[in-house]
């Protein structure tokens, strides 16, 4: 099949600044594209890139686009490299046609909690809401003093509640021990990215070690990191961000076919790929986890925004995100 490639980069600024172990983000870049096939039907795709995570940048996404040219074959698609890892799942979203049926009619969503004391504040309100697994941002200040706020995070939750906890890879061994010591015996249900991506070694030892759970996050960059790590026998959480993954089906179906203990996760998308990422959280059939998109509304903008941030989404609900209204809003 033939197509006609149209694409549009984006730097959309945020509703509110983002304080992780990153630093602060306030806008958003990637790239929007669209294929119209021969009968006319436009599909959209969004290569939603993290640069800091190790992708490629909105600009050689943009220049990619633009060498495949306005006419473009399934075989030039094929042919994008790998290491344009979020422009691959972007393609790949807008080139399809028929889509998979949901294996769930719905899914529980995580709600994502301010770093520092602020989460005391946001807790009560999400809670009245209805949420029940809750993501509080660590690994921005000094990790004893936000191992100091950690009871009294785990205090405002309401009862049956899960809290994640998100480092981004901010902590050394022993800071990383002490937090997972302190949650041995609190209701957090896993600590994401502990230590650094690229310390193997050491992840892999606290993951076995403790009893807290340990997620891998910043560790699972792309196709080949999944492998490598399935390689090693992982035995702790996968926070897996399709955006962020080429050839999304293949990676999913290798955690299939190893029962990995899945966390579907945002990349912070637009609308766009917000779609095309929950589609595979839906397609998903091993057991249901809250969902970590409990992000929108992000955007300055609201057309760009994916699902509003719910204790449930629902999978009709992602069938009706407008993608072209995100498009249009580019222009």
């Amino acid at each position: 099949m033939n197509f006609q490639l149209a694409f549009r980069r984006y730097r959309l600024p945020l509703r509110a600044a983002l304080r992780t172990a990153h630093g602060l983000l306030t806008e958003r870049e990637g790239v929007l594209v669209r294929l119209t096939d021969e009968n006319g039907v436009a599909g959209y795709g969004e290569a939603a890139v993290l640069p800091w995570f190790g992708t490629e940048s909105a600009g050689e996404a943009a220049a990619a686009c633009a060498r495949l040219g306005e006419r473009v074959a399934a075989t030039d698609l094929a042919a994008v490299p790998a290491r344009l890892r979020c422009l691959r799942f972007a393609l790949r979203a807008a080139a399809e046609r028929k889509h998979a049926p949901p294996a769930q009619s719905s899914l529980p969503v995580a709600a994502l909690l301010p770093a520092g004391r602020a989460a005391l504040a946001r807790i009560p309100p999400l809670a009245e809401a209805g949420f029940r697994v809750f993501k509080w941002k660590v690994g921005v200040s000094d990790p004893a003093d936000e191992l100091g706020l950690l009871d009294d995070v785990c205090a405002a939750l309401p009862s049956g509640a899960k809290l994640r906890l998100d480092a981004n890879g901010a902590w050394s061994r022993r800071p990383a021990e002490r937090w997972l010591v302190q949650c041995a015996e609190r209701p957090v249900e896993f600590i994401e990215q502990p230590v650094a991506a690229g310390a193997d070694d050491l992840l892999l030892g606290l993951a076995n070690d403790y009893p807290t759970p340990v997620a891998l996050d910043e560790s699972l960059g792309g196709e080949a990191d999944v492998a490598r790590w399935l390689d090693r026998g992982w035995p702790g959480m996968w926070i897996v961000k399709p955006s962020l993954l080429g050839a999304a089906d293949e990676t999913l179906a290798q955690l299939t076919a190893a029962k990995a203990k899945v966390v579907f996760s945002s990349a912070l998308e637009t609308a766009v790929g917000a779609q095309a990422a929950l589609r595979w959280a839906f397609r998903w059939p091993g057991e249901k986890r809250a969902l970590g998109f409990g992000v929108w509304p992000l955007f300055q903008n609201a057309h760009f925004d994916g699902p509003a941030a719910a204790p449930f989404f629902f999978a009709q609900e992602v069938e009706a995100i407008n993608v072209e209204a995100a498009w249009n809003a580019l222009s």
